[in-house]
């Protein structure tokens, strides 16, 4: 597991002075990064170094962040980079927009350097907890391992993208537990992360569209299980 100094990070913004104050603040931290000041740009950069994770602007000319955060997306090797975007545009269908896209998290701007490095160190200790928890979740005809993010449905493999696979791991290591949305906001995106409780519904229904209505129930005024019923 590395520590959150040894991750590598690329940072996509057309504005200079962000990319600056960003490039200044994480370098400093012992963070390695590369910039990018378009998403098509972006996506050439990833493919090169393979970032852990990727600071991605919304608006920006070529190509915006949402469109290039899908076509990461696509990409096998992609598929559990933890995407942050950056954007000054604060409406609630903006961040939807940047979830739907598979983004992990939404921050606005002006961004403060200190409150991102704790952010960023979230993601890590998450991460260094979640290696501790089973390796393999078997629930219904759902097989799940954390150690390949890979879940399987029978004979057929179902890559998810991180927080959509952290979402399905953490309902079906209780099964029949109901969580709030509340509950699956602070478990899955952590309590210094905020989001709207609405995100939890979008991954919700993408999830479902992967491995199948059947396999999280909506309990209505509640919020959600893994159902074994």
């Amino acid at each position: 597991m590395q520590t959150a100094s040894q991750y590598k990070i690329l940072v996509v913004d057309d504005d200079p002075d962000i990319v600056e104050l960003l490039q200044y603040n994480l370098t400093r931290e012992g963070y390695e990064v590369e910039t990018a000041d378009n998403g098509r740009k972006a996506i050439e950069v990833a493919t090169q170094i393979k970032p852990d994770v990727i600071l991605m602007d919304v608006m920006m000319p070529v190509m915006d962040g949402i469109a290039a955060c899908r076509q990461l997306r696509e990409m096998e090797e992609f598929r559990q980079t933890h995407i942050i975007f950056l954007t000054a545009r604060s409406e609630e269908f903006s961040e939807v927009a940047a979830f739907e896209a598979g983004g992990d998290d939404y921050i606005t701007k002006p961004i403060k350097p200190r409150a991102l490095l704790s952010r960023l160190t979230a993601f890590a200790r998450r991460e260094a907890n979640q290696e501790e928890q089973d390796k393999v979740i078997e629930a219904g005809d759902l097989k799940i391992d954390r150690t390949s993010f890979a879940v399987y449905k029978g004979d057929k493999k179902i890559t998810l993208p991180k927080k959509e696979f952290e979402l399905l791991a953490f309902l079906a290591a209780t099964p029949n537990k109901v969580y709030t949305r509340e509950e699956l906001l602070s478990n899955i995106w952590g309590s210094d992360v905020y989001v709207i409780a609405r995100t939890v519904d979008v991954h919700v229904r993408k999830v479902r569209e992967k491995v199948g209505e059947e396999n999280i129930k909506t309990i209505k005024g509640v919020g959600y299980k893994f159902n074994t019923d």
